[in-house]
């Protein structure tokens, strides 16, 4: 996979705007070996608690990770992990991951390393204290991590870096991709051989799939508050626009591009085109083979591969753009930090992230769950992915798409998720509630605005 110049200044440009809207105020600097964790003695008996998201989804994201823990157990027999979902409620668990962990520190027993999103990262670092990785293990043993012998692709590399400093591991991420049903397609007259490129060609073929089959068209799972905001994002970007300006001082998603998203969407559902469901209804009612076309993280691969299983023809494409401007997808996915403050903790945690972020582990994650494996290099080896994924070109689009990704950008401040809520509050009230999208947007830009930090 090549990296184009350009973008990597873009990533790092992001990195600068992050560090100087207060992720700390030091500098980056490898310390002696005297001031780093130790390792842990032959046969340390250590046990430490790993809260992840994907505990709270059924199927093949627990299934996996369970296997992965007890490889893990098996290498590391003096290391015991009790691993956890997040304390909550919510569909998607992983709305619950701040909250969760805020709860226990409030009670004293936060977990020692978990697995938190991207747009977290501001408050990950500032109030649950996610420790810096090159200031615990020296900068050369966090490089030697990322590298190995089939190192991590670059677009990924800096997505838990700030202020100089790495503050995670980037674990797990999709682009958007627009998994389809090519049966349906056949059955609607459609050719599956040529997907939609734009969003006027999923429209034109949504609702040519309403009329001729009675299913659904078309799902778009970027528009709701449990679907977070970074598909929303990939819209926007790919329609010219920002939902925050660069300075992150600014929020910008009541501009043209975010309204004309919006507006897009709600047609979709006014003409039949795209059927009123929340998240989880709308990614089983795709794999129950109930709706042609779904855009969504390879994340819920998974859970699409069995629903088709001799049922259906299921394929990929990548995402859709607007006329002729460019599709720019983001990432979605969550990197692994250290929370503990103890020292040996920190070493079995720091092992627990190694062994979860090396390639026998992406090998299961992507095979079982759908997930991109950050350590591409797995998808060139026969012996390793290379066989799989040729065999499975669902990863194609996902790939193809990392060559381009722009990082996920969080909101700033302590009140960042009630500023990322507000404007996705106001996306699902205008296309499923058919509120005005200019005058909804524009409500909900002023009240986020005011919760913005000061500088």
């Amino acid at each position: 996979m090549k990296r184009a110049l350009p973008l990597l200044g873009l990533v790092f440009t992001t990195v600068v705007a992050v560090s100087s809207c207060g992720l700390g105020g030091t500098t980056a600097s490898d310390p002696s070996a005297a001031d780093r964790v130790p390792e842990l003695a032959p046969g340390q008996q250590v046990s430490i608690v790993f809260e992840s998201y994907n505990y709270g989804l059924a199927g093949a994201w627990t299934d996996t990770f369970n296997t992965l823990i007890a490889d893990f157990g098996k290498k590391f027999p003096n290391i015991e992990v009790t691993a956890q979902k997040p304390q909550g409620n919510s569909p998607n668990p992983a709305t619950d991951t701040v909250s969760s962990i805020q709860n226990q520190m409030v009670a004293g027993t936060p977990p020692d390393v978990a697995q938190l999103g991207f747009s977290d990262l501001d408050f990950t670092i500032q109030q649950l204290r996610a420790k810096p990785l090159d200031a615990l293990f020296g900068k050369e043993a966090v490089q030697r991590n990322f590298d190995g012998r089939l190192p991590y692709h670059p677009r990924a590399r800096t997505l838990d870096d700030a202020d100089g400093h790495t503050y995670g591991v980037p674990f797990v991420f999709s682009t958007p991709v627009l998994y389809f049903n090519a049966s349906l397609f056949a059955a609607a007259g459609l050719d599956p051989n040529q997907p939609p490129a734009t969003w006027q060609q999923v429209g034109e073929a949504a609702r040519a799939i309403n009329a001729k089959t009675g299913k659904g068209g078309v799902y778009i799972d970027c528009l709701t508050k449990a679907a977070k905001d970074w598909c929303f994002q990939s819209l926007v970007r790919s329609n010219g626009g920002q939902v925050i300006a660069a300075d992150r001082r600014t929020l910008t998603y009541a501009d043209a591009p975010a309204v004309e998203v919006t507006r897009m969407a709600q047609d979709l559902v006014n003409t039949g085109g795209m059927p009123k469901l929340a998240q989880k209804q709308g990614y089983e009612s795709f794999a129950r083979g109930e709706i042609g076309m779904i855009l969504e993280s390879s994340a819920v691969q998974g859970t699409f591969v069995t629903g088709a299983k001799d049922k259906w023809d299921l394929r990929s494409t990548v995402m859709p753009r607007f006329g002729d401007k460019p599709a720019v997808s983001t990432n979605s996915g969550a990197g692994l930090h250290i929370l503990s403050n103890d020292p040996a903790k920190q070493r079995a945690a720091w092992e627990l992230i190694k062994f979860l972020s090396s390639e026998e582990s992406y090998v299961k994650i992507s095979q079982n769950i759908g997930y991109l494996p950050l350590r591409t290099g797995l998808l060139n080896e026969a012996a390793s992915l290379g066989a799989w994924s040729a065999a499975n070109p669902l990863l194609a689009p996902n790939v193809a798409q990392l060559a381009a990704m722009e990082p996920w950008v969080a909101m700033p401040g302590n009140n960042y998720l009630q500023v990322r809520d507000g404007m996705m509050d106001a996306v699902e009230a205008i296309v499923f509630q058919g509120s005005d999208p200019q005058s909804t947007l524009s409500a909900a830009r002023a009240e986020g605005a005011k919760l913005l930090p000061a500088t």
